[in-house]
């Protein structure tokens, strides 16, 4: 007997797509938007083993309709400078397909966005700097599968710092600590479970810097999505359901709290 070769991650990458409009010198590092940048580095990394889309703030239903979430295994979010105009309805939805099964990769700034902040439940403030501080990006679980392939330190060049506190709940697993040139050290690369889904945040990523085209930085993104897909075989929100004794498989009469 062969074993059946799995389908393809779907994947839809979402970018607010703002400062790549507004400032010239983003445009130059993203000629076609983060979102795109970010997407070609999963495809470059994953090949025939996904099929990315792109989504923008700007979309209508900020290009994460019903339909779209249903197709998507795994949704990647950077935003920054708009927060605030992801609509609630939206969030809401999103934070559904989450607790029903689809993961998601949260990027840099999207520590802030209303769906990261939902599904962690705390303010998800830290210290920051935008000063050009190189970044070392330790491996703290070599044999986390989202550290395949990353060389121990990931070194970027400029980027944006992040430091303690990080405001969020102790991650499930830590994979990556990332150290800066004030001596400032971060939490980087965390992982989360709520409901049948994961999450996975990675810190590099300003705006100002070509993070997204760094060789290792793609890397670690596409480990994140293939870890976050779920290896349930279907899609489906936890429920609250009465069990009879030794009855273990058919739950019956209220699927939530009573209102």
């Amino acid at each position: 007997m062969t074993a059946t070769s799995p389908s393809p991650i779907r994947v839809t990458v979402w970018g607010e797509n703002r400062h790549e409009q507004t400032e010239e010198h983003v445009a130059k590092i993203y000629p076609q938007g983060m979102h795109a940048t970010i997407a070609e580095g999963i495809e470059e990394n994953l090949g025939d083993g996904c099929v990315v889309r792109t989504a923008t703030l700007d979309d209508p239903e900020h290009g994460l309709t019903e339909e779209v979430l249903q197709q998507t295994d795994v949704l990647t979010w950077w935003g920054h400078a708009a927060h605030g105009e992801v609509a609630d309805e939206v969030v809401e939805r999103v934070h559904r397909h989450v607790l029903s099964g689809m993961g998601l990769v949260v990027l840099h700034s999207g520590h802030w966005s209303k769906i990261f902040m939902k599904l962690m439940g705390t303010t998800c403030t830290l210290r920051w700097r935008a000063e050009h501080d190189r970044e070392l990006i330790w491996t703290v679980n070599p044999t986390h599968p989202i550290a395949r392939g990353v060389p121990h330190p990931l070194i970027i060049e400029e980027d944006e710092m992040y430091g303690e506190f990080f405001d969020i709940p102790a991650p499930d697993e830590l994979v990556f600590l990332s150290t800066f040139s004030g001596g400032e050290v971060f939490r980087s690369g965390c992982t989360f479970r709520r409901g049948h889904g994961k999450i996975f945040y990675f810190r590099p990523g300003d705006q100002e810097y070509p993070t997204y085209h760094h060789r290792d930085v793609r890397r670690v993104i596409a480990n994140g999505v293939e870890w976050a897909r779920s290896d349930r075989p279907e899609r489906s929100y936890p429920t609250l359901l009465r069990y009879e004794t030794e009855d273990f498989f058919n739950g019956q009469g209220y699927t939530g709290p009573l209102k």
